[in-house]
């Protein structure tokens, strides 16, 4: 069956939630609907292509869910089927995966701390998500979307006709399933764009939180400085619902050692509606798109909704400074072989010099578009005190964050800044801040766009108020259209 009694295309966490209380839904009939969606739309059909693998216990789970429901403690996400980019460790019958050959058999012993996370509040991990292979930092000679394991995740909005690669990455399968309603929300992860990208490109909502607000324990890793994982979902509450259950302290990653201060757990009171009233935003227009392209008209109209909604919206300057940082291939080879080291013995390769080796003994089908990024980071040592590793962080820093965006906010006393879909993203990837991105219209050819909030660290409440205020003016996002 496609369809329960309860119509799921486009339900909300809210909406779902009020059909389990009035018995209109089950969360078994729910994860069915679901996967009989996958089976359509991703597998057959116009063969979106993102869902790598499925729980096979997720009948199971829901079960359980379904007859303890209406327990004391039972949040918004208890029952809510969730998907999860592929190089999130999980210990049901799934491998975490990265997309790339040399893992296919990479079956976790432990959860990583957003599946536990997911489980505590009585989500159901309903499978994994393609994703661009080793995300996005194996070649830069691939489209967005591609992975050796996986194939090519296709653009719901344009099967047939956008060119490869838009449907953003690294965490394309999630933006892709996300929008063709294969499940209610999605986690994918960013080093520096990877949620804003497929989130704006697929017209759903992201969040990239402020670094370490969520562990990344038990995750493959690009970069410790600006790894996170972050919620992405079909609207501004469900992606707040979602973000406040992955939240949290976890000795095993010390960047979230300022959660107890700092996180929330219940995003929801900043979902409101008049979160724009007077609010400064700034918007540096050489960060959109050239004057007379239909992205840039979508922006110059979402800038004129702001101002409605009560916004001051300001021209400012972002000070750019170019530098060639290596921070990422640096930290990469020292985080892929910290996590290769602790894989089972079934997968074939311990460390990053094992996976070039191992990708060079079939390279028409394990490096169809080369290798060039993991031998950058295999040529750099992997010493945490290696002098210029740490030259290029502190300029990576003092580029992007007090020179940049602290510097523009402060003289000009913001509340965010403005950007399109992820073109301002790599200065607050790099300073560690927050970012949320919301569908704000599509092209002539129905591409999707996407407006994004960036401001300082652990601002997400704010983020939250404005990409809330703006969604709820605007309605701008429809659902793709499949038949």
């Amino acid at each position: 069956m496609e369809k329960t009694a309860f119509e799921i295309e486009e339900a909300t966490i809210h909406d779902i939630q009020e059909a389990f209380k009035n018995r209109q839904l089950t969360s078994v009939e729910l994860v069915q609907a679901y996967l009989d969606r996958i089976e359509k739309y991703d597998k057959n059909g116009p063969k979106i292509n993102s869902v790598l693998s499925i729980n096979p216990d997720a009948l199971e789970i829901a079960t359980v869910l379904d007859e303890k429901r209406g327990q004391e403690g039972q949040g918004p996400l208890y029952g809510i089927p969730v998907l999860l980019k592929d190089n999130i460790d999980t210990v049901d019958n799934m491998p975490t995966t990265a997309g790339t050959i040399a893992l296919k058999d990479n079956f976790a012993e432990e959860d990583a701390f957003v599946a536990e996370q997911l489980r505590q509040a009585g989500a159901i991990i309903l499978g994994k998500v393609n994703m661009s292979e080793w995300a996005y930092f194996m070649t830069q000679n691939v489209p967005s979307g591609y992975s050796g394991l996986g194939g090519q995740v296709l653009n719901p909005y344009g099967v047939a006709t956008f060119e490869a690669g838009s449907v953003g990455g690294s965490s394309s399968g999630t933006g892709a399933s996300i929008a063709s309603n294969l499940a209610v929300v999605g986690i994918g992860t960013e080093t520096s764009g990877s949620i804003l990208s497929p989130s704006s490109a697929n017209s759903i909502v992201g969040i990239k939180p402020t670094v370490g607000l969520i562990s990344r324990t038990g995750i493959i890793p690009i970069a410790e400085s600006q790894d996170t994982a972050g919620p992405m979902a079909r609207t501004v509450a469900d992606a707040a619902i979602t973000l406040g259950a992955l939240t949290g302290m976890d000795d095993r990653d010390s960047a979230t050692r300022l959660n107890n201060e700092k996180a929330l757990s219940d995003y929801t009171p900043h979902l409101k509606a008049d979160g724009l009233e007077g609010a400064r935003i700034g918007v540096d227009r050489s960060f959109l798109s050239e004057a007379g392209k239909e992205e840039r008209a979508v922006m110059e109209q979402a800038i004129e909704e702001l101002e409605s909604l009560g916004a001051i919206v300001e021209e400012v300057i972002i000070p750019r400074q170019e530098f060639d940082s290596e921070v990422l291939w640096y930290e990469f080879k020292r985080g892929v072989n910290g996590y290769l080291r602790k894989v089972s013995d079934g997968v074939p390769v311990k460390s990053l010099a094992d996976v070039i080796e191992f990708n060079k003994m079939d390279p028409a089908i394990r490096m169809k578009f080369g290798q060039s990024e993991l031998e950058k980071a295999l040529s750099l040592s992997d010493d945490p005190l290696d002098p210029t590793y740490l030259e290029h962080r502190e300029t990576d820093l003092r580029i992007s964050a007090s020179e940049g965006i602290d510097a523009v906010m402060a003289r000009n006393s913001l509340d965010a800044l403005l950007f399109e879909n992820n073109r301002g993203a790599a200065m607050p990837a790099k300073a560690g801040y927050p970012s949320i991105t919301v569908p704000a219209g599509y092209t002539s050819k129905g591409e999707p766009v996407g407006v994004t909030f960036s401001a300082l660290a652990y601002s997400e409440p704010k983020l939250i108020e404005l990409a809330y205020s703006y969604e709820q003016a605007t309605k701008k996002r429809t659902a793709p259209q499949f038949e």
